[in-house]
């Protein structure tokens, strides 16, 4: 590019030097001197002089050789001013065609750069999770610190999406392995394996139950320090993690949201190789509430604004230790939320006249419908009369419920690859209920673990830190990309997963 670039500058000198070269010569002509103009030809001194004296006649005849002469004039007149106006031409062609060539030392603009670190020695991520901050709540009332995070940081544009189904303990460990509940196997908050007879609850810390590989035992694996402040399947022992005393807090509900912040900030008061590279806090609130008394009431709003002021608290605290510019804290949720009323209701004792759905079939009723007949029926034949009867248009809300044997649901929702699935999995519509039989009970709340395609079940996801650009939305995205978004962070190699290689590239700003 830059010998192309000599040769033009040499095309456009000879135009320059020659107007006449650029309309009938190839062959670059010698600028004249004065002095061979003089030489060669004596009356050119004449070209560009004019006579004032009044004596001269209009209608005298002109010479011969001043008739040449103004013939000549004019000649070149015109040759320089076509020559002129394709030596413009020409340019503006090049210039506006062909890029300059590349400079070989590029330079970028800060802001598309990530931000050096000030005082830590290696990244460190917070990870915090707000338990059921459906995407939207942070609109409901002031959040002045969120807001610092978004505007600041970089944001899902309309929410982060769960995985299926959107229920706290498959999506706390989907973020923190990378994976689909049917392969890290925490398929539900509570179910029985079929092949032991043995049932998982939100207290079993047998590893049996907790595959994949968490970013705890990631980071350990790598040599680094990991911090873990309340987060389901921390407290199990697996790999080299061992939920080492002072770096893994047992969950013990009872303990305040400003006691959590704290011991979380107490890390970096530890010399500077022992602080913890990861670390996780998580907040109970607003699910908490929102089951209760649903999305919409005011004690969602002020659940909202408290964690907003433990985030506040978060940030001051980094801030009077100098690191919240070099820390990078990733604020999510697990799930959404939608209010909930009785008189939403399915009874699977309703479809008693097409198939005897016995409460010892179902493993769960709501929000994921799971039926595990016994051995002696066809699951299939089942699906088929379940669903005959719900569109039969005499089971009440029958329409708001569609079941499926589990190979057959959206490919979309990742949940057939697991013995642990139940065979029939019922797919119940936003806000709607299963129970086995009619109650007197009326009842409204809030419930989630609907399918993740419903826009009430995202949540949210706020980067903030030196390689998350400021101000900037990204579309919503799956949770099993947080995984190998925090690695890429900290650097280190991370396990096989269900994100995308590529997708923390996409988000995260180049080295400076």
């Amino acid at each position: 590019m830059i010998v192309n670039l000599e040769r033009r500058k040499q095309q456009q000198d000879t135009m320059g030097s020659d107007p006449m070269s650029a309309l009938s010569s190839t062959k670059p002509t010698p600028i004249p001197t004065q002095e061979q103009d003089e030489q060669d030809s004596p009356s050119s001194k004449a070209l560009l002089s004019f006579s004032t004296d009044s004596s001269l006649s209009l209608s005298s005849s002109p010479s011969p050789s001043s008739c040449s002469q103004k013939a000549l004039f004019i000649i070149l007149i015109l040759t320089t001013c076509v020559a002129l106006s394709a030596s413009f031409a020409f340019a503006f062609l090049f210039f506006s065609s062909k890029p300059l060539p590349p400079n070989p030392s590029p330079t970028h603009t800060p802001s598309l750069l990530s931000r050096p670190l000030t005082k830590l020695k290696r990244p460190v991520v917070i990870l915090v999770s707000s338990d059921g901050f459906r995407f939207g709540y942070q609109f409901k009332t002031p959040t002045p610190h969120i807001s610092r995070l978004i505007s600041n940081g970089t944001e899902a544009e309309t929410g982060l999406i769960p995985v299926f189904p959107s229920l706290t303990f498959p999506n706390h460990y989907s973020i923190a392995t990378g994976l689909y509940p049917a392969f890290h196997g925490i398929i539900n908050n509570r179910f029985k394996d079929p092949l032991s007879g043995q049932e998982f609850y939100m207290g079993s810390h047998d590893p049996k139950w907790w595959l994949g590989e968490p970013l705890w035992e990631t980071v350990v694996k790598n040599g680094l320090k990991a911090a873990t402040y309340f987060w389901p399947g921390s407290e199990v022992n697996k790999g080299p993690w061992t939920c080492p005393l002072s770096y893994c807090m047992h969950y013990n509900a009872s303990v305040s949201f400003e006691d959590r912040v704290d011991a979380v900030l107490g890390y970096f008061d530890l010399p500077s190789d022992q602080i913890p590279d990861f670390m996780t806090l998580y907040f109970e609130d607003p699910d908490h509430q929102g089951h209760k008394v649903g999305a919409d009431d005011p004690q969602i709003t002020q659940a909202v604004a408290r964690i907003d002021s433990m985030m506040g608290r978060l940030i001051k605290g980094l801030e009077e230790r100098g690191v919240f510019e070099d820390v990078s804290v990733i604020m999510v949720g697990d799930h959404g939320m939608v209010g909930t009323c009785d008189k939403k209701l399915i009874f699977l004792d309703d479809l008693a006249p097409w198939v005897d759905v016995n409460v010892d079939w179902v493993v769960t009723h709501t929000p994921v419908l799971a039926v595990r007949p016994p051995s002696g029926y066809d699951p299939k034949e089942v699906v088929a009369k379940m669903n005959e009867g719900l569109r039969s248009g005499k089971v009440e809300n029958g329409k708001f419920l569609r079941v499926y044997l589990k190979e057959d649901l959206p490919s979309r929702l990742h949940y057939s690859a697991s013995d642990r699935i139940a065979p029939i999995i019922g797919l119940i519509e936003e806000g709607f209920k299963v129970e086995q039989k009619r109650t007197k009970r009326q009842e409204c709340g809030g419930s989630h673990g609907y399918d993740n395609a419903v826009f009430s079940m995202r949540t949210i996801f706020i980067g903030h830190g030196p390689q998350f650009a400021r101000g900037r939305k990204i579309p919503s995205f799956e949770n099993v990309e947080i995984y190998n978004l925090i690695i890429s962070i900290l650097k280190i190699k991370g396990a096989p997963n269900n994100g995308s290689a590529s997708f923390a590239q996409s988000v995260l700003l180049p080295a400076a």
